[in-house]
């Protein structure tokens, strides 16, 4: 491994410990080294706070090594004044003179500007140290920018005979409530998920039957923004806890109703699936688990609209009921929580 891979490697786990906490930024680590010694090292700790860059430089106890020491950074630096001023005049001012760049920034306002600016102050530049990692980092970023839609996840527990549901009765809504299938500490996993993301999405039915919180309160951490699915209405959403204000809440529906700051009614231009991920990019939700029964599920993976698929199969058996989906793709992890086996996979 080269010396640029080792400092890049360390930038993405400084980057990972802002997860659930950036968004809608991306995730960004940077590390300062002098004479093959890291002196600084910071990332993006929170939305609308200092960037990377910022937090790195300032937490070099000799300023003066700036001006010959190297700053790596998975994404290149800004150069728009936004919430925070830009970093590759930060880098400017401080006379560093040689940055490493995992892979170029293709938000509109960066997009090479960034690159183009320190080159410009005579800085010497790499561009593309370990790039695929560093955009594999900030999926949900690229994604969002790029293809104009959040960035989507699937994710169902299904029983160890392959149900995701028990058989439900049509006039009984929620009448059985939540069938747990996989063990009550997994969770605290699922919970880590939804807080790691902008928004969670559900049909109509699953809210029925289900009447889930659809929140992170296992864990410390944000709620998703929560959204339901609802063309016609079905549902007075006071009667059920996503009526509860605790977290943010929008039905997607063709109704013309008047809600208020954490229940809102929104219309899109309509119900399939590329108007609805169309409508969460305009509300700017990078990111969105599907956590819906069958037939929304089913929806998306018809669409072929999707990044990731997250599976959790438990012990229980159901005998009958509702199948779990069938659904191909590559293979990235596997492994077990507990009892309860994990799988998850990317969309090519």
């Amino acid at each position: 491994m080269s010396d640029h891979e080792l400092y890049m490697r360390r930038c993405f786990q400084l980057a990972l410990q802002g997860k659930g906490f950036v968004a809608p930024n991306p995730l960004v680590g940077s590390v300062i080294v002098h004479d093959h010694k890291i002196i600084g090292e910071g990332y993006h700790m929170k939305y609308g706070e200092a960037h990377a860059e910022v937090n790195a430089v300032k937490s070099v106890a000799d300023q003066s090594l700036l001006q010959a020491s190297t700053l790596y950074v998975n994404l290149e630096p800004c150069a728009h004044h936004g919430k925070t001023p830009p970093c590759a005049d930060l880098i400017v001012a401080n006379k560093i003179p040689r940055v490493v760049i995992g892979c170029v920034d293709s938000f509109s306002e960066v997009a090479g500007k960034g690159i183009a600016k320190l080159r410009a102050a005579g800085i010497d530049v790499t561009v593309g140290v370990l790039e695929k990692e560093s955009r594999e980092l900030n999926a949900r970023f690229f994604t969002f920018h790029e293809k104009k839609r959040p960035y989507v996840i699937l994710k169902w527990a299904q029983s160890s005979d392959g149900f995701i549901d028990i058989t439900r009765q049509k006039n009984q809504p929620h009448s059985k409530g939540i069938v747990w299938i996989t063990e009550p500490t997994t969770k605290t996993l699922v919970h880590q998920w939804r807080h790691e993301e902008a928004a969670i999405m559900v049909g109509w039915k699953t809210v029925a039957n289900d009447n889930p919180n659809l929140t992170c309160r296992e864990i410390v951490g944000k709620n998703p923004v929560r959204i339901v699915i609802d063309a016609d209405l079905r549902l007075d959403y006071n009667a059920f806890h996503l009526g509860d204000r605790k977290a943010k809440t929008i039905v997607l529906t063709a109704k013309n109703v008047t809600g208020d700051e954490n229940l809102q009614f929104i219309s899109p231009a309509d119900f399939s699936v590329n108007s609805i991920l169309s409508k969460l990019w305009q509300l700017n939700l990078q990111s969105v688990i599907v956590e819906g029964g069958r037939t929304t599920l089913q929806h998306f993976m018809d669409s072929k609209t999707w990044n990731e698929a997250r599976i959790l199969t438990g012990q229980k058996k159901l005998t009958d009921g509702s199948t779990a989906p069938n659904i191909e793709g590559l293979t990235t992890a596997s492994y077990y929580f507990g009892n309860d086996h994990v799988h998850i996979l990317k969309n090519g």
